[in-house]
This record gives C-alpha cells, structure tokens and sequence, in this order.
C-alpha cells in the first residue's frame, strides 16, 4: 500500500509525535529487550521512510538538514527505533548516486510502498572497518552468486531489502548486491548483545550461495572518485541521533529532579531549598547541561545545511566543508550525549540508579552507539583545516 508523501513540515510534525509515542514504551523495551515490530511497521506506514525517495520517481526528495531533524526527533524518544533505518536512508542515497533509472526507478517504489531497507556491510575479524571479503562470483549463466558473512547489520532482521556490501569479483572493486531478505541462502540471526542500542536487532547476516541477477548490482567504488557527500550524509544521521539521546536524557534528569529528588540537607538548612530542583548547585548544573546539548543541536543543524549546499553546488570544496561540519556535528553530540547520560546521576541523586528506572540506558545507548565513529578522529580533521586549511579524506566515514 502506498506510503502518503509528506512535505518537510508534515514530516517534522510527524517525527515529533512519533517521537513522543515511541518514547512512552522506550525504557521497557530495552529492558527486556522487545524489538519494536509494531513501532516500525507504524513508522513506515507514517511515510518517513520515504521523504528521502526523489522527486522525479514520486517522492518528495526531502533535504538532509530537514532528515537529520527527523532523526533527532525519532531518537528523542527511542534512539534504538531511530537507529534501525539509518541504513535505510544511506542506501536510498546510494541509490541516488549510483543506481541505474530501472534500479531507481523498481527500488524506489518498493520504499514508497513502505518497504524497508537493512543493511550487511561491516565484517567481523577483518584488518579494519572498510575492508571486505564478501564477494560476487560469476554463476556461469550471466547471473551472480554471493556468499560472506557480516556483523552489525542493523535493520536486516526486520527488513524487506537487505544491500549488501561487496566486491565484484575475487578483489574487484566494491559494489551493492540488492538481495531480498527472505531469499534463498540469507540467514540473519538476531544475536546483537551490545550493552546499548539494545532493540536494534544488529546482529549477523550469512550469505551462503544467493543468486543475485545483474540488474541488482550496483557500483560503490565509483562514489568516492570525486567529490561526494555519501559520507558525511550518513555521518550526520549518527550525529542526530546522539543529539535526540543528549536531549532524552536531560529531558528524563529534569522530570526526575522536579518530582522525585529530595533536596539535600545543607541546600535546606542554608538556604531555605524546599525543592531539589531549586538548589542552586543543580539548576547551575542543569543550565551547563543545557547548554552542552543545544549546541550540540546547532552543530547538527548547521552540518544538515552544509551538507544541503553542497548537494546543490558539488565540489572538492564544498564537499570537504560539509564533511568538516559533520566532523564537528559528531565530536559535539559525542560528548554532550555521554556528558547528559552521566550527569543525570549527579543530578538526580542516588533514587535515580535504580535499575528498574533504567535511567542508565541513556547512558549505555549513548556509548555504544558513539563507538561508531572515534570522535577523536574527527577532531583530528578538524584540526588539520585549522592548522593548514587541509580537507578531510574522501571516503564513506566523514
């Protein structure tokens, strides 16, 4: 059925009350680890999944600035829901990039009919992140065979899609095989026991004989042969998310401190504190708080727009200045997520390290899922334009 086409204030609209929803059954979700079927099948029913789809093939080509909102938003109240279709997302722009118009114009429709797309990319046990042993072979018929194994393959389990990253070829260069999830020979096995991040089902995803016809393949290789914002796109959805976790938990310490907390005896006794909240230690920490996670915020937003200028004007230049507020983006929101998790505690007092409260899963969600990406990396970046007006590398990670 299809999928209605929002505009981006529909689509914010949308998020936000999604966000508020989710948010109600986040804590006991992730407690008990319930994956959230019905939470995701209502988010692609909303039609968000598709306000990336282009223009010219029936959808509405939303911006990255407003889709990092919605990330935000959605990860405001659940970040696990939020995380799921990031790849989702980040395929839809591989699509844009590299797709032939038949492959555009069959996988578009698929996700304006509410279909989802996973994701089985990164491998276990190899040299570093960006390196692949997954491999297409001949099939001697002109068709494909794929055979590997992936690991943090987030959003395969509940998907209908799962791209799979992959070279074409014994050390040919690196393409996308669109294979379905139920096809023969994929397994995925939901075995994700990170500490954080805990319904979002990235568990392993075993390819073992898939047949994959030509007409599913796409190129990856050729993304990074010049200026792109393939990389700093999907880094800017990381960076939203951990912004909407920085702001769940500031949101969560302040309801806790204003109708739980106790006020501390010296804040009584001193100065006439009635209320935790207005003991002037915490609403001093709370502003610090404030302050960390809005401008997180605005370093988001401000990634979101370099991103979309770049779109409309691509160059070496612009690409590089959106990877560099990305980069930015992501070392913020890195520190004011961990920083908001933390200081919760501090806050609050001890009543909130409750483990049936699972207040501390802001905290977990937040490590674990900055792990992605060293922030200090980013920084390093940073520093290298600051110092000699270097550009970031172009590949799929800034």
């Amino acid at each position: 059925m299809p999928v209605p086409v929002l505009s981006d204030h529909e689509a914010l609209a949308v998020a936000a009350e999604l966000g508020e929803r989710f948010a109600k059954g986040a804590a006991a979700r992730d407690a008990d680890r319930v994956l959230p079927v019905d939470e995701l099948a209502e988010l692609s029913a909303s039609g968000l999944l598709a306000v990336s789809v282009p223009a010219a093939y029936g959808g509405a080509g939303l911006p990255a600035s407003v889709l990092a909102e919605v990330f935000r938003l959605l990860a405001a109240g659940d970040p696990s829901i939020a995380q799921i279709p990031h790849s989702h997302f980040v395929y839809v722009n591989a699509l844009c990039h590299q797709g032939t118009p038949e492959q555009q114009e069959f996988l578009f429709g698929e996700v304006l009919e509410g279909k989802r797309f996973g994701n089985a990319q990164s491998e276990i046990g190899s040299r570093h992140v960006r390196d692949f042993r997954t491999t297409l072979r001949p099939d001697g018929a002109g068709g494909w065979v794929l055979d590997g194994e992936k690991g943090y393959a987030t959003g395969a389990l509940l998907a209908d899609w799962i791209p799979v990253l992959c070279h074409l070829g014994v050390d040919g260069p690196l393409h996308v095989a669109w294979v379905e999830r139920h096809a023969t020979g994929v397994s995925v096995v939901d075995d994700w026991n990170g500490m954080g991040q805990r319904t979002t089902a990235s568990g392993t995803v075993r390819l073992e004989g898939v047949a994959v016809s030509a007409d599913r393949i796409t190129p990856y290789h050729l993304t990074f042969e010049g200026p792109q914002t393939y990389g700093a796109f999907a880094q800017l959805l990381h960076a939203a998310l951990d912004a909407g976790i920085a702001r769940a938990a500031l949101a969560d310490a302040a309801e806790f401190v204003t109708t739980k907390s106790r006020p501390y005896p010296d804040a009584i006794t001193e100065l006439g504190t009635a209320r935790h909240a207005d003991d002037p230690t915490v609403v001093q920490a709370f502003g610090e708080l404030e302050l960390t996670v809005r401008a997180a915020e605005a370093l988001v937003a401000e990634a979101g727009r370099a991103v979309d200028r770049a779109d409309a004007d691509l160059d070496a230049e612009s690409a590089g200045a959106a990877s560099l507020a990305v980069a930015a983006a992501r070392a913020a929101t890195t520190g004011a997520s961990l920083e908001a998790g933390t200081r919760l505690f501090e806050v609050s007092g001890t009543r909130s390290a409750l483990d049936s409260l699972n207040l501390h899963r802001h905290w977990r969600n937040a490590r674990t899922h900055t792990l992605h990406d060293p922030a200090a990396w980013k920084v390093r970046h940073l520093g290298r334009w600051a110092l000699d007006g270097q550009l970031p590398p172009n590949h799929g990670q800034l």
